[in-house]
C-alpha cells in the first residue's frame, strides 16, 4: 500500500513540511556545507524506489482504513536507522570517517512515523580508528547529527514526553537518540550522565561481545550482570534512560529485568521459539520484559526474524513473530522496531560481519533474500505494517497500541517528567 517515489523525493507519497531552508524535500543533510570541500562526498542510496514496491493485496476499503489509522495515530519505531548509506555499501567505513550520517528527510516525511528511536552509527562508528564503540566516535556522532538537525525544522530531537506530544500535534518527526550498547562508557558510570546530558534517551546493555556491564548474545558463557552492570542499571533508572536488551545475553537480560525498577525494552528482536537463533529471545526473557511493563519491538533486519512458515524473509515472517509474542505476553507489550535503513542492508551485514558478530546468527537453513519484502526501509515500514494489521482483522484500538501507544505508555514510567 505504500507509495514508492523517485530518488529525488517526488511523488504522491511525499508530504511537504516547512523547514528553515524550504520544504522538507528541499533541505538535504549537511547542505549548509559544501560536499567535496567541507567533507568527502559519496554517492548515497536513494530514499525512494531502490526496490520494487510491496504489494499487500488490500482492498480499497482496507487501504482507506489503514491510511486513516496511520495518519491519526501516534506512530513510534522502537528501532530504525533513518539515514542514507552509501550506494556502494563497501564505502561505509569511509563514509563513517566523515562523522556525518545523512538523515533521510524526504523519506521520513513520507513515512507516516511520528517518532523514531535512532541508534546512529553505533557499532559501525569507526570515525577515529578501526574498532567500534569508541567514546569519541559516539560523541562525534551525537554532535554532528544535532548540528545538521539544527538547520531544518521537519525533524526534531526528542528528550521528553512533552516533545513527543508536540511532534504529534505539529506533524513533525522526532528522533530519540540511543545506543545499542553501553560499551563506550567502559567502567565510568558518570558517562551515562554525560550521554543523557547530550540528548541520549535509550541505551543497550551489551552488543554481542561482553562488556563491563554483562554479556552479549555472541558469548558462549553468560554470567549475567556484573556488579558494575547492576550499578549502571540503577543509574539508568535514576536518569530516565530507557534500557534495551536486544543484543544482550539471556542471563544478562533476565538479571537486568530483575534489577530494573522501570520498564525495560527489547527494541528490535523476535521469538526464538519461532526461529531458533541466538539473536531471537527465549520465552523466559520475553515474559520477563513484559513483567517489567516493557515492550518488545519486532525486528526486520535481513535474515533474522524468519519463521518455519515463511523462511524467505518478508513482512509475513516478521508478523509470525509478532503474533507469537502477542499471544505469549499480551498485545499491550508488543510493538515494532524494524531496524531498517536507506541502502542495501544485506550488503551492510557483509561489510561489517566481523564487527557486528554476524556469525553468531547460526541457525536453521534458509533461502537468502536481497531485501525484506514489505519492510525494506523506514519510509515503507509502518504503512505496510498498518495495512497488514487491518487486513488481518485487528481492531483500531489494538492497531494504535502496537503502532506507538504501548511504547508511549512504557516511556511514561521510564522517562522523568
Amino acid at each position: 500500500m505504500t507509495d514508492h517515489s523517485t530518488a529525488d523525493g517526488s511523488g504522491s507519497g511525499h508530504t511537504a513540511h516547512s523547514t528553515a531552508h524550504g520544504t522538507g524535500s528541499e533541505y538535504t543533510a549537511y547542505s549548509y556545507l559544501t560536499a567535496g570541500e567541507d567533507f568527502r562526498g559519496l554517492e548515497l542510496a536513494p530514499e525512494f524506489g531502490r526496490v520494487p514496491p510491496y504489494s499487500g493485496g488490500l482492498t480499497e476499503q482496507e487501504q482507506q482504513r489503514a491510511y486513516r489509522l496511520l495518519r491519526d495515530s501516534l506512530v513510534i519505531s522502537l528501532h530504525d536507522h533513518p539515514v542514507r548509506f552509501p550506494l556502494r555499501m563497501e564505502e561505509t567505513p569511509e563514509y563513517n570517517r566523515t562523522g556525518r550520517q545523512h538523515a533521510a528527510y524526504a523519506g521520513l516525511a513520507a513515512s507516516g512515523m511520528t517518532i523514531v528511536f535512532d541508534n546512529m552509527m553505533d557499532g559501525t562508528a569507526c570515525v577515529t580508528g578501526n574498532a567500534p564503540w569508541r567514546w569519541e566516535d559516539v560523541i562525534t556522532d551525537l554532535g554532528m547529527r544535532q548540528a545538521d538537525l539544527a538547520h531544518q525544522s521537519l525533524v526534531t530531537v526528542i528528550r521528553t514526553l512533552a516533545d513527543i506530544d508536540e511532534a504529534h500535534r505539529s506533524g513533525r518527526i522526532g528522533l530519540v537518540f540511543g545506543l545499542e550498547a553501553a560499551t563506550p562508557i567502559e567502567n565510568e558510570i558518570d558517562r551515562l550522565d554525560v550521554l543523557y546530558g547530550l540528548g541520549l534517551r535509550q541505551i543497550g546493555i551489551a552488543y554481542s561481545d561482553a562488556n563491563s556491564l554483562g554479556a552479549g548474545l555472541a558469548e558462549a558463557s553468560d554470567a549475567g550482570l556484573t556488579a558494575f552492570g547492576r550499578r549502571a542499571v540503577t543509574r539508568m533508572n535514576e536518569l530516565g534512560l530507557a534500557i534495551d536488551l536486544s543484543h544482550a545475553g539471556d542471563r544478562t537480560a533476565l538479571d537486568t529485568c530483575e534489577r530494573s525498577e522501570r520498564p525495560v525494552f527489547i527494541t528490535h528482536a523476535g521469538a526464538r521459539a519461532v526461529w531458533d537463533i541466538p539473536r531471537m529471545k527465549p520465552d523466559d526473557v520475553l515474559r520477563a520484559v513484559a513483567a517489567t511493563g516493557g515492550v518488545i519491538g519486532m525486528s526486520a533486519a535481513p535474515h533474522t526474524t524468519l519463521s518455519a512458515a515463511h523462511p524467505q524473509h518478508s513482512i509475513e515472517s516478521v508478523m509470525d513473530h509478532f503474533r507469537y509474542c502477542a499471544d505469549l505476553v499480551g498485545i499491550e507489550h508488543v510493538a515494532f522496531g524494524p531496524d531498517t535503513l536507506y541502502g542495501d542492508h544485506v550488503a551492510l551485514h557483509r561489510v561489517f560481519a566481523r564487527l557486528l558478530s554476524i556469525g553468531a546468527l547460526r541457525g536453521p537453513a534458509f533461502e537468502p533474500v536481497a531485501y525484506v519484502d514489505g519492510l525494506e526501509n523506514p519510509t515503507e515500514n509502518f504503512g505496510n505494517i498498518c495495512g497488514w494489521l487491518v487486513q488481518h482483522g485487528y481492531s483500531d484500538e489494538d492497531i494504535r497500541a502496537v503502532l506507538g501507544g504501548n511504547i508511549y505508555r512504557a516511556l511514561q514510567a521510564i522517562w522523568i517528567s
